[in-house]
């Protein structure tokens, strides 16, 4: 079941995930608000619906031309249904509620374009709509969606999905058990059975933290800084801390952690433009882009590349690939394997021509070089999994700097292999040897088939002593880490890169 679920989620960009979860929580809503059992009904919802979206489409489609940037249709249907079930919905006669929802989807979307730095904006735009309201207009959020007990199991059941795309679930504990100890530690002990049942039955504890806390954009991008971000806002969202008479709200507490998050972040947005395109195996190609400025960022790191179509698909207009280039070199490199059912993103991508720009931004990953340079390591790679040992090693030749390491690398036939030049120049100047397991037309020295234990076996006598990295498809990163398992490799000595996207 584990791994149908995987596969599922394989399919679908950690975007469109969480668009169809907040319509289905929407859908959800609605269906019981017909029923009578939703605090709101049919109509006010409906109404609400079609304001928020019509204001936040506006808005962006104003603010994306005014600024000349690329619009994403699912950033703006992502801020407008959250804003859609946390604010109270109104009735077509409301005339404030109506100018009150206006006012917060215009801030909204609007602060991703006003409040941003470098073309990177600093706060959850649906927090910071609502933050405005509830200060200059008096109405703050109700949460309904999340107040409304019949919709808790399609929250956690929808959001336990997004948690488990983004593979953040160390980050929502982090934010609910710094919640959860921040009430009991400012609660009689004779109200504890009390505060914790309001806090998990009729907060928005869970929707926060599977939908707002996880935003990527506004979140740190390393672990720790990560686990730091969600324990602040998760002390700060305990309905009992406040400053003065001055009490947190939820979408506050989330801004203040925006602003953590920003404070010991990376900067900005890139405007990149393309310089040439490079063929380095059969259908996939580096995307050899001029850097604007000198971007600090560790060998086997990734970004968010971000294209404006005028008609995505299903997959939406942002991608996250690993940077294929080393931080020594004065270019920026995007490899990319290309299929005969490319999405919508790949199609534009490869009608690119020098000149051209894309957006680039949240600079992630932990999927990097260990500080220690006499740990001994395995690069086992799939196909275009190769990019982040490509920035590794070459990262390491222009620094020379030799290593314990030996590179195993999966490929269907010879005409899928990646990097050569680099392989070899590895091999050559710093002693790190490439074994080659290619499934068909294998030459001489080379190993016929996929990586497995017996590959793993002959080429690395000492394996047990090894720390692997694994890059390729999910389907080979799990069965490559699964044998490894079964050969007596601790699961602290396996790494596997990870980004929460869909190529």
């Amino acid at each position: 079941m584990t791994k149908f679920v995987d596969r599922l989620l394989d399919r679908i960009t950690m975007y469109r995930l969480v668009l169809y979860y907040l319509i289905g929580l929407l859908l959800t809503g609605a269906g019981l608000s017909v029923l009578h059992i939703a605090p709101h009904g049919p109509v006010a919802i409906a109404f609400s619906t079609a304001v928020i979206f019509a204001a936040c489409w506006v808005t962006n489609a104003v603010f994306a031309r005014v600024f000349a940037v690329p619009a994403n249709s699912e950033s703006i249907y992502i801020t407008a249904l959250i804003l859609i079930l946390i604010l109270d919905p109104v009735a077509p006669s409301d005339l404030k509620g109506t100018g009150v929802l206006i006012c917060a989807s215009v801030w909204a979307i609007s602060s991703k374009y006003i409040l941003a730095i470098q073309r990177k904006h600093l706060f959850n735009p649906a927090a910071l709509g609502v933050v405005l309201s509830g200060f200059l207009l008096n109405q703050p959020a109700t949460w309904w969606v999340a107040g409304n007990l019949p919709l808790l199991p399609v929250v956690l059941i929808g959001g336990a999905l997004v948690v488990r795309k983004l593979q953040r679930l160390d980050m929502v504990a982090s934010f609910i058990l710094a919640n959860l100890a921040t009430v009991l530690a400012t609660t009689p002990t004779t109200e504890y059975a009390m505060a914790l049942g309001e806090a998990l039955r009729s907060s928005p504890l869970f929707f926060f933290a599977f939908v707002m806390l996880t935003e990527p954009l506004t979140a740190p991008t390393t672990r720790l800084l990560r686990l730091c971000f969600a324990g602040l806002v998760g002390f700060l969202f305990a309905p009992s801390i406040h400053i003065g008479s001055f009490y947190f709200t939820p979408e506050l507490a989330l801004i203040v952690g925006n602003l953590f998050a920003y404070a010991v972040g990376p900067r900005g947005r890139l405007v990149l433009t393309l310089d040439r395109v490079e063929e380095v195996a059969a259908d996939t190609y580096d995307f050899v882009f001029a850097l604007p400025r000198k971007l600090g960022f560790r060998p086997g790191q990734y970004l968010e590349w971000t294209l404006g179509l005028e008609r995505p698909d299903s997959r939406g207009n942002r991608r996250y690939f690993t940077i294929a280039s080393a931080p020594t070199e004065d270019c920026l490199r995007l490899g990319v394997r290309f299929y005969k059912d490319s999405s919508a993103f790949k199609r534009a991508l490869a009608e690119l021509v020098p000149g051209d720009t894309i957006l680039a931004s949240q600079l992630a990953g932990n999927f990097t070089l260990p500080a220690n340079p006499a740990t001994k390591l395995v690069f086992i790679a799939g196909g275009i999994g190769i990019t982040p040992f490509r920035s590794m090693l070459q990262y390491l030749l222009d620094r020379r700097e030799a290593r314990p390491i030996v590179v195993l690398y999966g490929t269907e036939r010879q005409a899928d292999i990646a990097y050569r030049d680099v392989l070899d120049a590895a091999r050559r100047e710093l002693g790190i040897g490439t074994v080659h397991a290619v499934a068909k037309e294998a030459l001489r020295g080379q190993y016929p088939g996929s990586i497995d234990a017996r590959l793993v076996r002959a080429a690395i006598p000492d394996y047990k002593e090894r720390t692997f990295y694994i890059s390729g498809p999910q389907a080979m990163v799990e069965a490559v880490s699964d044998k490894l398992r079964r050969m007596g490799v601790r699961r602290s000595r396996i790494k596997v890169d990870f980004f929460p996207g869909f190529a």
